[in-house]
């Protein structure tokens, strides 16, 4: 069904982030600070970088440092580490990457900033349901909150479970394919996707003959590889680039592939899933202005 999406917060902003929790970074000039689902500024404008709450924590940034803040704005872990280096809190833990950036390695603190699972890790992504995908020896496997392997390091590339499958790339990085596992190390569906991304609502974006389509977790096409770019779903639509590069435009797609929200956006980000709202621009990347819908 086609309607029209509501502006909630209008285009306001340089940047703007997901929101979570409640709250969601927003950049105007040049500091970050964070605004409520009504768009008022609760957390000043001070951060040369902030990112998504999780937790009750955002990672946020002071010239090349970055810690975690609490939702009033309060470092709860003070910036010591380096903006690349750090991902937001999942499962009340966040990958952090201690050292240089080419010898540096990846592992785990807590909320109070103590490191709880120890730095060995070449690359680190967040723990979803349990695991995290981790990368040694040039190889990406999975292990638990006690740090324990689960899946040994064995893919090319790896992404995080979601809905209970990962997407792994069987194969030399350039010219595999991806496919998706269980937790328990099972390909269930047969690697044959230029590219695949994580299950939501149901459904994967996955990438055939260049284009973007979903299938379900039969690893059957429910909506066809049609689009140039597609995200992922949330909330029961996905945004889609419809057109060239140069004309084209974001719209957002339901389950069954049918437009929900005409194209008409120079970006187009997820829906929340807990807050119901996405991050808009319209206009070009130096000079278009980002705000927020609503289904």
């Amino acid at each position: 069904m086609l309607f029209r999406s509501r502006i909630v917060i209008k285009p306001q902003f340089d940047e703007a982030g997901l929101f979570a929790e409640g709250l969601a970074a927003v950049r105007a000039g040049a500091k970050f600070g964070y605004i409520d689902k009504n768009g008022k500024i609760v957390i000043p404008p001070q951060f040369d970088f902030a990112g998504p709450f999780s937790g009750g924590l955002a990672p946020a940034g002071i010239g090349s440092k970055v810690g975690f803040i609490d939702r009033q704005g309060q470092f709860a872990v003070l910036p010591k580490l380096e903006i690349a280096d750090v991902f937001t809190f999942s499962e009340d833990l966040a990958a952090v990457r201690v050292g240089e950036y080419l010898s540096g390695k990846w592992g785990f603190i807590d909320k109070q900033g103590k490191v709880v699972i120890e730095p060995k890790y070449d690359a680190a992504g967040s723990f979803s349901e349990g695991l995290a995908v981790v990368s040694a020896g040039g190889k990406w496997g999975y292990i638990d909150k006690a740090g324990k392997p689960v899946i040994a390091p064995q893919y090319a590339s790896a992404g995080s479970f979601s809905d209970g499958l990962a997407s792994v790339r069987i194969g030399d990085l350039f010219t595999g394919r991806d496919g998706y596992i269980d937790k328990q190390g099972k390909l269930v569906i047969p690697a044959q996707f230029e590219a695949a991304f994580p299950f939501h609502d149901g459904l994967a974006d996955v990438q055939m003959d260049g284009k973007f389509g979903f299938i379900d977790k039969q690893g059957k096409l429910a909506v066809p590889a049609q689009f140039d770019f597609a995200d992922s779903f949330s909330n029961g639509l996905a945004a889609v680039w419809v057109g060239d590069e140069t004309s084209g435009k974001y719209g957002y797609i339901d389950t069954q592939g049918k437009m929900a929200v005409t194209p008409q956006y120079d970006f187009a980000d997820m829906f929340s899933a807990s807050d119901g709202l996405a991050a808009v621009r319209t206009g070009d990347e130096k000079t278009g202005k980002y705000g927020y819908i609503g289904r």
